[in-house]
């Protein structure tokens, strides 16, 4: 989406917001976001994964504000430079918050062979917000300055695509940068679309539809579910998961859609965890959806490979802190390296 000269990045709408100026910011259009579970309709307001991009000539000033809703009012917005991590973090809070840029000065002498083999153009400025566990959903009031937005040549030409739990969204590493996907991403030299939802992965129709209907991503992993343990029993779990695999698979043929199983948490190394031959049944049934599946680009990944141990876990041994975050992202770029080259 490209509103004021501004590339709004893993943005599908912005809406009004009633009694304040501004557009609120979702990662799915409306009609879309509606068909969703209740749950996954307020999580696509929270804006994991979205970036701001635009490249400035001067100085130039965005003006922010949180609403209500996210598990904290205020979040820390942090700017990047292409793949620079900038100095700039502010934190947005519900009223209307000004973020300041300029190309830092560095920036703007390099030499051309310093930027060749670089995804992102170190001029293009990515303003990244906080997902749902670091701040609320995000409003848009304006930019001040001039302007443009990034060309082509200056942002990646892979797309990453990434559908799953609050694991996926990124809920407890300190950063979006932080998380499995953007990590495995930055190997890629793709361009993350996140489409986390946290505790609400239920494979919805919708969900599935929108997925195949976008054209604009090379490779796609499907993180398939542990937010539906304890919540559907297995045989609607292996019907919504086959569902979204053929959905998204048929329509585009030539590109690797990667189910992941369930990984590795508290249910399968707690003693007192109950539920833990529950969550293996689980994998059992997407290792079998992709087994009967038709379509030769669906390629089955294993959490429990891609994660091995707790380390790294947070205390909740479920979400995935910095490191382990860091570790799933290693493993994941390599795998799916494989796959786009072939």
């Amino acid at each position: 989406m490209q509103r004021d000269l501004i590339r709004f990045h893993n943005v599908g709408d912005s809406r009004p917001v009633e009694g304040r100026d501004g557009r609120l910011l979702q990662r799915v259009p409306e009609p879309v976001r509606r068909k969703l579970n209740d749950g996954a309709q307020s999580r696509m307001r929270h804006p994991a994964g979205v970036e701001l991009r635009f490249v400035p000539d001067g100085a130039a000033t965005v003006t922010l504000s949180t609403m209500p809703g996210g598990s904290a009012e205020a979040g820390t917005v942090r700017v990047f430079w292409g793949p620079v991590q900038g100095s700039t973090e502010v934190v947005v809070g519900t009223e209307p918050t000004p973020i300041e840029v300029s190309i830092p000065e560095k920036l703007t002498d390099l030499e051309p062979t310093a930027r060749e083999d670089l995804a992102f153009d170190p001029r293009v400025c990515r303003i990244r917000l906080p997902g749902e566990h670091r701040g609320g959903p995000m409003v848009y009031h304006g930019v001040d300055g001039d302007v443009r937005p990034p060309r082509e040549d200056e942002l990646p030409d892979r797309r990453y695509l990434a559908y799953g739990t609050s694991i996926t969204e990124g809920e407890a590493p300190l950063a979006e940068h932080l998380t499995y996907a953007d990590q495995a991403a930055r190997r890629l030299d793709a361009d993350l679309i996140n489409l986390g939802s946290c505790g609400t992965a239920y494979c919805d129709v919708a969900m599935a539809d929108y997925i195949a209907n976008r054209g604009d991503w090379d490779v796609a992993t499907l993180s398939i579910s542990v937010n539906m343990v304890g919540t559907f029993d297995p045989a609607e779990f292996r019907g919504r998961a086959a569902r979204m695999i053929d959905r998204v698979a048929s329509v585009h043929p030539e590109k690797p859609v990667v189910p992941i199983t369930i990984f590795t948490n508290a249910r399968d190394v707690c003693r007192s965890a109950e539920e833990g031959d529950e969550c293996e049944r689980f994998r059992e049934e997407l290792r079998a959806v992709v087994a009967e599946t038709p379509h030769d680009n669906v390629h089955l990944l294993e959490g429990p490979e891609l994660l091995p141990t707790i380390e790294g876990l947070t205390p909740d041994l479920v979400h995935p802190g910095d490191n382990a975050m860091i570790t799933m992202g290693e493993a994941l770029a390599a795998e799916l390296e494989a796959l786009l080259e072939d």
